[in-house]
């Protein structure tokens, strides 16, 4: 459904609750659509992973491997065995 934002701001609590029931929200202001209010289960499913990237990274199999940096100007490519 789309709201004008002054409507939604006199009924926001109505807004989210639509949210959770019948899917994302959509505000208008002047007749643009400038913003969606989702439930936060929506939100889960579409930022992926509740991890951050700092948790991710540190639970990660290749933690603690330790790479060779290579010089930028490098251009000989290696074989690596695929």
């Amino acid at each position: 459904m789309n709201w004008q934002l002054q409507e939604a701001k006199n009924r926001l609590s109505e807004v989210v609750k639509a949210a959770e029931k019948k899917g994302p929200q959509v505000i208008t202001v002047r007749g643009k659509e400038t913003a969606v209010v989702i439930s936060m289960g929506t939100y889960k499913k579409m930022s992926g992973s509740s991890q951050s990237l700092s948790e991710f990274l540190s639970n990660s199999p290749l933690k603690g491997l330790e790479l060779e940096q290579r010089n930028p100007r490098d251009t000989e490519y290696r074989d690596v065995g695929l």
